[in-house]
C-alpha cells in the first residue's frame, strides 16, 4: 500500500504518452464527493513568457493505454457500464462540476460488471469537452492515479476510453471536498481534532509522492483537491498537472506556470522551476487556510486582508498576535500550544526560499507530535476544589 507499484513505469509511461512537458489552460476544479475539487471561478495563476512547446506527440490509442496499465487493478468501463452505474448520469446522482466536468455517485457491482466480487460506491467524473481540461489531464490522472496507491491518495478504480468519451472512476468520498467544509456558507465549522487529522492526512499523501522511487511534484494542491471520507480521512484527488520530479542530475523541472492563485510558490510564478518545495510552500498555504478558516484569495475582504499569507504571516511567529488571525469559529476550542506549533510549521513551509522550506516528512512527524497536545480538548474545564479541611 504504501509504495508505488512500479517505480520505472511512471518514466516510461510519461515518455510513451508525452507527459513530461505537457501543458494545458487549466482552471481550478470542482467536485463535491470524487475525483476533482475546486471552484471554476477560481482565478489561473498567471504565466510568463515561455520558449515555444515542442511538437505534441500522438496520443495513445485504448488499447495502448489497456497494455500500460496491466498488472493494475485499474478497470476499463464501457460508457454503457457507467450508464448503469450512474442511473444514465441521473441528476439525483450528480455531485458537483468543475473545470474537467460533471460528477456523478453510482454504484459498481455484478449488475454492472459481472462478476465483480467488492460492490462499491463510486464517483464517475466525464470530461466536458467544452471545459477548461482536455485529454492530456485526463491521461495524466488515469496514469499517475493507475500505478500511485496510498492510504492518502483517492483510489482510482477505473476510466473510460471510447470513441469521444472520456470518464473517470473513483471511490466515493462521503464528506466532499476540505473546501466545502471550510468555506460553504451553512456548512457546520470543523473541529480542531478534524482540522489536525485531515492536515496530517494530506501531508502524509504529499510526503508518500515526494519520496517516490520516481518522485512526483503534485502542482496543484488546495482544499478543493482535498476529498474527506466519512471519518474525515484526507485524500489528494486531481492529478491533471501533476509532473514527473527532476532527475538525479537536475535541480528542478521547467514548465509553463500553472495553478490556482494564491497557493503557487513565488519562485514557480517568477522562474518556472518546479519543485517539490513548491508542493511545501502550497501546503503551506492550505495549512493556513485550516488555522484562520480564511480563503487564500478573498477579493470580499479590505484591501490588505485579500491576500492570506501576506496578512496571516507577521503573525504566525507570535503568540501575542496568533489568537488575532485563528479561526473564530472555533471558538477558542483548541489547545494553545498545539496552534502555536501548527503555525509555525505554515510559517515555515511558506518561507521564501525553497531551500529553508522542511520536507513533507518532517511536515508530518511535526503534525503528528501535536496529537499529544490535543488530547483533553474537547471536554470543558471542571474545577475540583480541594476537600475541606477537618
Amino acid at each position: 500500500m504504501g509504495k508505488p507499484k512500479s517505480s520505472s513505469s511512471s518514466a516510461s509511461w510519461s515518455s510513451l504518452f508525452g507527459l513530461g512537458c505537457f501543458s494545458s489552460s487549466h482552471a481550478a476544479h470542482s467536485g463535491e464527493s470524487g475525483g476533482s475539487g475546486g471552484s471554476r471561478n477560481a482565478a489561473k495563476v498567471a504565466s510568463s513568457p515561455r520558449p515555444p512547446a515542442p511538437p505534441p506527440m500522438p496520443m495513445p490509442s485504448p488499447e495502448d493505454l489497456s497494455l500500460s496499465l496491466a498488472g493494475s487493478d485499474v478497470l476499463a468501463f464501457t460508457v454503457e457500464e457507467l450508464r448503469a452505474a450512474t442511473r444514465d448520469f441521473s441528476m439525483t446522482n450528480f455531485v458537483g462540476e468543475g473545470g474537467f466536468g460533471p460528477v456523478y455517485k453510482g454504484r459498481i457491482d455484478d449488475r454492472v460488471r459481472p462478476g465483480l466480487r467488492q460492490p462499491q460506491a463510486v464517483a464517475v467524473k466525464l470530461l466536458d469537452l467544452e471545459g477548461s481540461q482536455g485529454h492530456k489531464e485526463w491521461l495524466a490522472e488515469v496514469i499517475f492515479l493507475g500505478q500511485l496507491r496510498h492510504p492518502h491518495l483517492v483510489k482510482l478504480i477505473g476510466y473510460c476510453y471510447q470513441d469521444q468519451h472520456r470518464l473517470l472512476v473513483y471511490e466515493f468520498m462521503a464528506r466532499g471536498s476540505l473546501e466545502k467544509h471550510l468555506f460553504k456558507k451553512y456548512s457546520a465549522s470543523l473541529p480542531w481534532s478534524a482540522r489536525l487529522k485531515i492536515s496530517i492526512g494530506a501531508a502524509k499523501g504529499l510526503a508518500f509522492l515526494h519520496e517516490a522511487a520516481k518522485p512526483v511534484i503534485y502542482r496543484d494542491f488546495k482544499t478543493s483537491n482535498i476529498l474527506l471520507d466519512s471519518d474525515y480521512t484526507a485524500k489528494l484527488s486531481d492529478f491533471g498537472l501533476a509532473k514527473d520530479g527532476p532527475g538525479e542530475d537536475e535541480t528542478h523541472v521547467s514548465t509553463r506556470v500553472m495553478g490556482t492563485q494564491g497557493y503557487a510558490a513565488p519562485e514557480y510564478i517568477m522562474t518556472g522551476h518546479l519543485t517539490t518545495k513548491s508542493d511545501v510552500y502550497s501546503f503551506g498555504v492550505v495549512l493556513l487556510e485550516l488555522l484562520t478558516g480564511r480563503k487564500a484569495v478573498d477579493k470580499n475582504r479590505p484591501p490588505r486582508e485579500q491576500n492570506l499569507v501576506e496578512w496571516a504571516r507577521p503573525c504566525l511567529n507570535d503568540s501575542r498576535r496568533l489568537e488575532r488571525v485563528m479561526d473564530r469559529r472555533l471558538n477558542g476550542q483548541y489547545p494553545t500550544r498545539a496552534a502555536q506549533k501548527a503555525a509555525a510549521i505554515a510559517h515555515k513551509c511558506l518561507h521564501v526560499s525553497p531551500k529553508s522550506r522542511p520536507q513533507m516528512s518532517a511536515v508530518v512527524e511535526a503534525l503528528e507530535s501535536l496529537l499529544a497536545l490535543d488530547d483533553g480538548t474537547v471536554e470543558p474545564f471542571v474545577y475540583t476544589a480541594p476537600p475541606a479541611s477537618k
